[in-house]
């Protein structure tokens, strides 16, 4: 038998108990850790206004003014030809706004990119729903509705009275948007 630095023996039960506390304690700090870094942070002052008053350019220059559809559930998706889990996610956010379009739903992407790169794109995977581009201005205003981090991709549901109903951080999946079509409702 193993004997530890004070002479106690160290039996292979209590060695196993001791390692699985160690991990259990390590889960549980990591889980946290990764729950504060990508949990959207609170609405800056004066952000769902800003985001109301926004104008875009789409990629063929014409102007997206995000005012026109305030007064009915908006999925807004900030994103970037350089980035996969965007490009992954997109199809996903396509046939979201083909099925719930009857439903009154819009779907906008904000692209954080050059209008010459999403042009490319689109021609290979044609979106179905307004595309505006944000450029570094889109890393800004997705930070005021609470990516703090910037990151992509970056999703903010708006609800039919203006205000924001849920944000992600991370590649959306076929639940969060079942479940973003019921709080739009």
């Amino acid at each position: 038998m193993d004997r530890d630095d004070e002479g106690v023996e160290v039996t292979p039960g209590r060695r196993r108990f001791w390692t699985a506390g160690v991990a259990l304690v390590a889960a549980a700090a990591g889980g946290s850790l990764a729950w504060w870094r990508y949990r959207p942070a609170p609405l800056l002052s004066g952000a769902e206004e800003a985001f109301w008053s926004s104008r875009f350019e789409d990629p063929q220059g014409l102007e997206l003014v995000m005012a026109s559809w305030r007064g009915q559930p908006l999925l807004v998706n900030f994103w970037a030809t350089w980035c996969p889990p965007c490009v992954e996610e997109l199809p996903l956010l396509n046939a979201f706004h083909d099925r719930e379009r009857a439903n009154g739903w819009q779907v906008i992407g904000l692209a954080v990119d050059r209008a010459s790169a999403v042009l490319e794109f689109t021609q290979r995977l044609p979106l179905h729903f307004p595309v505006g581009m944000a450029g570094l201005a889109g890393t800004e205003l997705s930070k005021t509705l609470g990516n703090v981090s910037g990151g992509l991709p970056f999703t903010v549901v708006f609800g039919r009275d203006g205000a924001v109903l849920h944000r992600k951080i991370g590649k959306v999946s076929e639940d969060d948007l079942a479940q973003w079509a019921r709080l739009g409702a």
